[in-house]
């Protein structure tokens, strides 16, 4: 018996060794699948993102709806502008439907964190901080920072010649700093039509502005009595923006941009926005 005792004691130990052994095989294994899958969740939705665009047949597309005359409603009640037309365009070309899905500027960013959007069309600059996050297509606009003055105004010529002149601008904006620096008077306004109205009234003498909005306010009231004088050398590039990762995606959205430069589609859309081309 007791031979027998010892026996079964050694067959248990025996066995017991091998199911141990099996259990460390399985763990070893499951970590390693773990380790398999700690990639960057961002790479992996973007090796996904295009085939899910095509096999969904839609392109979420965030904007904002109230920034004219880039993406906004227009008399109709219909969402529109130069970059939902772009946008638009691109989807088109891409075989699937433009889905725009409307949010507030400082909800942009998160909701294409969020993935409610595919990539964002909203006149989004391209910029260094930017780019460490996120991925952008080539620009399809460009803007620069324009001087301008009454008609009637012949000693301003340059952005040297506002020292001391007054200078309607909003107090906190890029372009009030640059009429520091060329040590103007800065005159306080709320935004670019009342800085023209100081203009036209001769309550001031110039005011730094972009040139698209300059241009998209003479295309509307192109009798106005105001003119450009000089152009900042600086250039700020807008592109549509996108999740890191989604590099298929860009390069097809890319290529569509591409092919609407080239057959004149995108000069069209642009005539018909600013009354010129504005890619460069």
């Amino acid at each position: 018996m007791r031979k027998y005792n010892i026996l079964l004691a050694l067959l248990m130990s025996v066995s017991l060794l091998i199911s141990g052994c099996g259990n460390n095989e399985n763990n070893e294994a499951g970590t390693d699948k773990e380790q398999n899958n700690t990639g960057d969740p961002a790479q992996e939705d973007g090796e996904n993102l295009l085939a899910k665009v095509e096999q969904e047949g839609k392109l979420l597309i965030g904007t904002e709806g109230t920034y004219p005359p880039f993406t906004f409603h227009g008399n109709n009640g219909k969402l529109t502008g130069f970059d939902v037309e772009v946008a638009g365009e691109v989807a088109k070309r891409l075989n699937v439907k433009a889905e725009f899905l409307e949010t507030q500027w400082d909800a942009m960013f998160a909701g294409l964190d969020a993935k409610r959007f595919d990539m964002v069309a909203n006149q989004v600059g391209i910029r260094p901080d930017r780019e460490e996050k996120y991925a952008f297509s080539k620009p399809y606009i460009t803007s620069t920072a324009v001087l301008i003055t009454h008609e009637e105004n012949k000693d301003i010529v340059s952005f040297e010649d506002i020292k001391g002149k007054k200078a309607a601008q909003s107090m906190t904006s890029n372009y009030a700093d640059i009429a520091r620096n060329n040590e103007a008077t800065i005159v306080g306004v709320d935004g670019f039509n009342q800085a023209i109205e100081l203009l036209l009234s001769k309550r001031a003498d110039v005011t730094i502005n972009d040139n698209i909005t300059y241009l998209d306010f003479k295309k509307s009231k192109p009798d106005a009595a105001v003119k450009i004088v000089a152009k900042s050398e600086d250039a700020s590039r807008s592109g549509f923006m996108f999740r890191q990762g989604s590099e298929e995606l860009v390069d097809k959205v890319n290529e569509a941009l591409q092919s609407m430069i080239e057959d004149g589609t995108y000069e069209k859309i642009s005539q018909k926005w600013f009354g010129e081309n504005v890619l460069e």
